[in-house]
């Protein structure tokens, strides 16, 4: 016995069945014709959608240009030759590289050139009824017999009861033939669409998508525009001019620890005015974003943000703004820069970088932060001089101080230390001026992610969840019920099974049939 993808075959289908025709002569259509039915097979398809997922690997070994064009350079820099041929195969932009896209269209056109035969096969085997019952039902491996003295319209009707509305059921004049188990196909055609649905969904997210990083201090706002996002990257369809203009403000950021620096919570409480000026108040925490005008915000870090002030030596005013302190430890130890224009006359720029202790303590082992809440915080800056490159337009990292070419301010102890706690001004070596730390807001890192994608991604996985579930479990079966006149007015009943594979409920099945036969009637021999 063979099978057919719709279901099961018997050898009495198989001996009726026309020959195939012999195929076609060697030619350009012929060549084509074999092309097609091999891109069109399941074999090919899963191998197409093994090579996607390989071809998808250099873009976790090689940076890549919409997620970090400053690595690439920096790639390009370190390594020139390599960098040359790494773009000349596209694997800075993995996604967008025509090989890549040329194996995801032949995966799409694949599964479609599968799914449609198959669906149109499907579709007409529902329609048409069970197959008749075979000529020699002891042939198969799970058959039964049975004689009884109820009439044959009594075991007749004992069967359809049996089988119930689990069988779709037929009655001929053979007998009774049965079939269930179409959900097992029809299962696999979903999971095999909902592949589709996933790729459909995965370009759609490729192209419509954007995702951004700003980090937003307690009390300023930050807009859903691109030059108030620190990082951005958007799919090739996305006007980066024209996003939807929502405004988010910090009310405030809240963090809890234990007493040994454990993290507990972290909230952001957060106002969100829409676009079309609704204002509503919403907390943003770890794994729990908000949604402003179809894009999710999520809490991606925090940490501190010291108001700085920097005079020159006249008093004015060269530098004042909170400055993000990013987090290097479970203490909070944090790092940060500060980079103020010219200052007085003589020198050009001024440089700091150091740490901030939210609760420092001076021991044998030097200053450092006992625990993450600002209990007794205070700033630790080293001082350079230069040319800071603020002038020459070249985009700089606002949390790296480049100390090639700056002089650091030093005495006759050594390097100048500035230390600052929260009030105080401190005089700056050499009449620089003064630098006061006036202040210790927060700040949240936010990530802004938009994809109208999802939506389609998370339908077509539960679908294929559903769709292979079903092809896996649903059992496919044939039963088939032959009623005939014995001796002595009694009725003979025959039975045989069939399953697609192994299948260990398939006696059961055909003993619940039995079983419904015995019952219709009183037996007169055992059944064989």
């Amino acid at each position: 016995m063979s099978y057919r993808p719709e279901g099961l075959r018997t050898l009495d289908d198989e001996q009726e069945s026309p020959q195939p025709a012999a195929p076609a002569g060697i030619g350009v259509r012929g060549w084509l014709r074999w092309a097609w039915r091999q891109l069109t097979s399941m074999r090919v398809a899963l191998l197409l959608l093994m090579l996607l997922a390989l071809a998808a690997l250099p873009g976790a070994f090689f940076p890549q240009t919409p997620q970090d064009a400053g690595a690439v350079a920096r790639y390009r820099a370190d390594q020139p030759g390599l960098a040359v041929w790494l773009d000349r195969l596209g694997l800075f932009d993995v996604y967008a590289s025509p090989w890549f896209a040329a194996i995801y269209l032949l995966l799409f056109v694949s599964l479609i050139g599968c799914i449609l035969p198959r669906t149109r096969t499907h579709l007409a085997a529902m329609r048409a009824a069970p197959t008749r019952v075979p000529r020699r039902l002891r042939r198969f491996p799970v058959h039964a017999t049975h004689e009884t003295a109820a009439s044959p319209e009594e075991v007749t009707a004992a069967v359809r009861a049996a089988l119930g509305r689990r069988f779709r059921v037929a009655t001929t004049p053979d007998g009774v033939s049965a079939e269930r188990g179409y959900l097992r196909e029809t299962g696999n055609i979903v999971f095999h669409l909902s592949l589709v649905g996933v790729l459909i969904a995965l370009g759609l997210g490729q192209v419509l998508s954007y995702r951004g990083q700003a980090v937003v201090v307690e009390d300023r706002s930050f807009a859903n525009a691109l030059v108030d996002y620190d990082t951005f990257t958007s799919g090739s369809l996305v006007d980066e001019d024209r996003l939807d203009p929502f405004v988010l403000t910090l009310q405030e950021m809240t963090s809890e620890f234990t007493v040994d620096a454990q993290a507990r919570d972290f909230a952001a409480h957060v106002a969100i005015t829409e676009p079309d000026g609704e204002v509503r108040e919403d907390v943003i925490r770890v794994n729990h974003p908000v949604e402003a005008s179809g894009a999710n915000i999520y809490l991606a870090g925090n940490g501190f943000a010291p108001h700085l002030t920097v005079r020159d030596a006249e008093g004015e005013v060269a530098f004042s703004q909170p400055v993000p302190f990013l987090p290097e430890d479970d203490f909070y130890t944090s790092r940060g820069v500060v980079k103020v224009p010219d200052v007085s006359p003589g020198l050009e720029q001024l440089g700091f970088t150091g740490y901030l202790l939210p609760t420092a303590v001076v021991d044998e082992v030097g200053v450092r932060s006992v625990h993450p809440q600002p209990n007794a915080p205070l700033i630790v800056l080293d001082v350079y001089t230069g040319d800071l490159g603020l002038d020459d337009g070249v985009p700089q990292n606002v949390y790296e101080l480049d100390t090639t070419g700056l002089t650091q301010l030093t005495d006759e102890e050594g390097e100048v230390k500035i230390l600052l706690e929260p009030g105080q001004e401190v005089e700056l070596p050499d009449g620089l001026g003064t630098i006061s730390f006036d202040s210790l807001p927060r700040f949240a890192a936010l990530d802004v992610r938009y994809d109208p994608s999802l939506t389609l991604l998370l339908v077509s996985a539960l679908l294929a969840m559903a769709g292979l579930s079903a092809s896996l479990f649903v059992p496919r079966r044939r039963l088939w019920v032959k009623v005939g006149a014995g001796e002595g007015g009694r009725t003979v009943v025959e039975a045989a099974a069939l399953a697609r594979g192994d299948d260990p409920g398939l006696e059961k099945e055909l003993e619940h049939v039995m079983t419904a036969v015995r019952a219709a009637g009183p037996t007169s021999q055992e059944d064989k």
